[in-house]
């Protein structure tokens, strides 16, 4: 059974989303306050997070941080805020899935269950299958992906990405040196980034640079094409890139 973690000030719409997920077959713990739910999200161990933007003790981009800086279990964020400029803000601090209120608790469960569903054969992973995983790093690549274990590797590290950095990183490895559009990559992740843009999409890569670049102020691997997208250049030891 699945577990979701639902931070949620409101006692009514924390309810309702218990019950809806209860019914679906999840095992669901409640948070009222965010001290409460970074303390079940620790205990609890939840497959996914439900997040309420505006809490009473600590604003809920604030939880969203705290939490993926210790897990890279799925947040949802919940909000009645609907400007891009808060979804941008929910992405950077590590959301995986935004939806504005008032919202179809259909929707809501299925797109709970594609979440978990993408994140659960990373998560069953154990610390020996990661090690070994890292061991067998070509050294010759400079960044690689385990397609099994949705693992991205970066010069022998393993990094966490969210869903959608991952998806974006195994298109651009699939394709080394294709210019990208921006629409091409939003297509690319559109299925489970659900407010994804051309502003989303430039966090993305940002995020990515930072995770993947030796230097992201001057990024090598992943290129920007002025007025269109951007490429991946594959890097060997051997190459230089000027």
């Amino acid at each position: 059974m699945y577990k979701v973690l639902v931070i949620e000030d409101d006692v009514m719409m924390s309810d309702m989303l218990s019950m809806y997920l209860s019914e679906e077959g999840y095992s669901v713990m409640q948070a009222y306050r965010a001290d409460e739910g970074l303390r079940l999200a620790a205990d609890f161990s939840p497959d996914l997070v439900l997040l309420d933007l505006i809490l009473p003790d600590l604003d809920g981009m604030e939880v969203c941080a705290h939490i993926r800086k210790r897990s890279n279990v799925p947040i949802m964020i919940l909000s009645m805020k609907s400007e891009v400029s808060e979804r941008v803000q929910a992405l950077k601090a590590g959301a995986d899935d935004y939806m504005c209120k008032p919202f179809s608790m259909h929707e809501m469960t299925a797109r709970v269950e594609a979440l978990i569903r993408r994140s659960n054969s990373l998560r069953a992973e154990t610390a020996f299958q990661i090690a070994a995983a890292v061991e067998t790093v070509d050294e010759h690549e400079a960044i690689q992906l385990d397609y099994e274990r949705r693992l991205l590797l970066v010069r022998g590290q393993l990094v966490e990405t969210t869903f959608s950095e991952y998806e974006l990183m195994k298109l651009f490895l699939a394709h080394p040196g294709k210019v990208f559009s921006r629409e091409e990559l939003i297509n690319a992740i559109r299925g489970f980034d659900s407010f994804v843009t051309d502003r989303a999409i430039d966090v993305h890569i940002v995020n990515l640079r930072k995770k993947i670049e030796q230097n992201p102020k001057e990024p090598r691997l992943i290129r920007t094409v002025w007025g269109f997208g951007y490429k991946y250049i594959a890097q060997h030891p051997s190459i230089s890139q000027s």
